[in-house]
């Protein structure tokens, strides 16, 4: 979808997505830290308005802002002043409304107002960012809503064709040819898990699996490739839910890293 823009200078992108629970769930979920830990990468929320909200990103830095609205299960706004050099503030509002059948729509809009084009390949990035997190909050949701999560992200920047570094990334894992419904156990190194493929989406600059783990742990694996420039980032996001989501995650991390800076360097 195109950015959007008006008279006044504004310039937004907006997503809509529909995802199983209640709003309580689901609000649970996209405004406090716990729930964003759970779905899109460690997260600091102070819950009220004036207070921080924080994304850490490991090795890609984080970002950071203020919470300008807070009312539980509606409405969640912030605003990133420093979310890129140059640039003027970027407002998010996410919005939750109750469904039938136990489900909910969530939008999220991204906003700022500039006279000029210079930030809109940021703003698109973010609406092309944003579809495979959205896919890990909807199986967070159906399976492990408000359980304590833990989370990290491994990834490698090459100067690979993405196509290539996709074809690597599956075959070095055991899931070449993988289909949605099918159990799947991934290779020994740095370390196995089983699960459910829950999602494959390949386009012409990115593609991504969702893997549901069932073993050793609770917990989902987001892997992925996307075209950068004259390369492609080859990374993991790996979520574990429970309550020794937390160990679990740090001893996984170093072995993962390792194992990107190994097999992609």
């Amino acid at each position: 979808m195109p950015i959007k823009k008006d008279g006044s200078g504004k310039r937004w992108v907006e997503m809509e997505l529909i995802v199983p629970g209640s709003p309580e769930q689901v609000w649970q979920a996209i405004a406090t830290g716990n729930g964003n830990s759970a779905w899109f990468t460690k997260t600091r929320i102070d819950e009220y308005v004036g207070g921080k909200i924080a994304f850490d990103f490991g090795a890609m830095g984080g970002s950071s802002g203020e919470i300008t609205h807070f009312e539980p299960p509606a409405r969640f706004e912030y605003v990133e002043r420093e979310w890129s050099e140059g640039a003027p503030p970027i407002a998010t509002e996410i919005t939750v409304t109750a469904r039938s059948g136990d489900r909910c729509v969530v939008r999220m809009v991204h906003s700022l107002f500039s006279t000029t084009d210079d930030w809109d390949d940021q703003m698109e990035g973010f609406e092309g960012g944003w579809p495979g997190f959205f896919e890990v909050l909807k199986i967070y949701l159906g399976h492990f809503a408000g359980e304590k999560a833990s989370c990290f992200m491994a990834m490698a920047a090459t100067k690979e064709p993405e196509g290539k570094l996709w074809d690597r990334l599956t075959d070095a894992l055991d899931l070449t040819a993988a289909n949605v419904g099918e159990e799947r156990t991934t290779a020994s190194d740095p370390e196995s898990f089983s699960g459910v493929v829950e999602r494959i989406q390949q386009e012409r600059t990115q593609r991504y699996l969702l893997l549901r783990l069932t073993s050793p742990a609770p917990g989902i694996a987001f892997i992925g490739t996307c075209a950068i420039g004259d390369g492609a980032n080859v990374s993991m996001s790996l979520f574990f839910y429970g309550d020794d989501a937390g160990a679990r995650a740090a001893a996984s991390e170093t072995r993962w890293r390792e194992w990107f800076a190994r097999t992609f360097a």
